[in-house]
């Protein structure tokens, strides 16, 4: 899909996040660090934050040419220092196009490229059918459910976990 590109943040970038960012429909999806109400300040704090990491973990997502939402490998340290935890959103003008299947896919591969790592993970909330779509088309394999793991808007849910290897790539 060539209309899809993962770009270094812009400082330009900031008003458009906070306008997609700023949505009750992403937040539920996310953990509480992400931010609801989304705010102008917050998006720059997370631009600059972005810009400051090398190699570079984080990307917008563009869309015919205009930011559409973002995707970040985020190395894990210790024991874990071979793998990185994925994350991802896109604002909702632009859910049901196969965008984010496409930027995974992009992500993956720059980050086995890139980063000294062999495994790609994340956990989705149960409810959250559509991201464990997009993974599943990506080649990530059901690792686990752990039973309420997570404690979103006053309840338990499910987390849904989920794992790419470099062979299995």
């Amino acid at each position: 899909m060539e209309n899809v590109k993962l770009r270094p943040f812009r400082l330009e970038d900031a008003l458009r996040l906070a306008e997609l960012a700023n949505n009750i429909k992403i937040a539920v999806n996310l953990r509480d660090a992400f931010p609801h109400p989304y705010s102008l300040a917050d998006a720059e704090t997370f631009i600059k934050m972005c810009m400051n990491h090398s190699p570079t973990q984080a990307f917008a997502i563009e869309y015919n040419g205009e930011y559409a939402g973002n995707i970040g490998l985020h190395p894990e340290t210790d024991v874990y220092s071979k793998s990185a935890e994925i994350g991802y959103f896109l604002g909702e003008p632009y859910w049901g196009k196969g965008i984010m299947t496409e930027a995974v896919k992009q992500m993956v591969k720059y980050g086995f490229a890139n980063l000294d790592i062999v495994r790609i993970h994340t956990g989705i909330f149960e409810y959250n059918v559509a991201s464990q779509r997009v993974l599943e088309k990506c080649g990530f394999q059901k690792e686990a459910v752990f039973e309420k793991a997570i404690f979103k808007n006053n309840r338990l849910w499910n987390e849904v976990r989920y794992a790419l290897l470099k062979d299995d790539k």
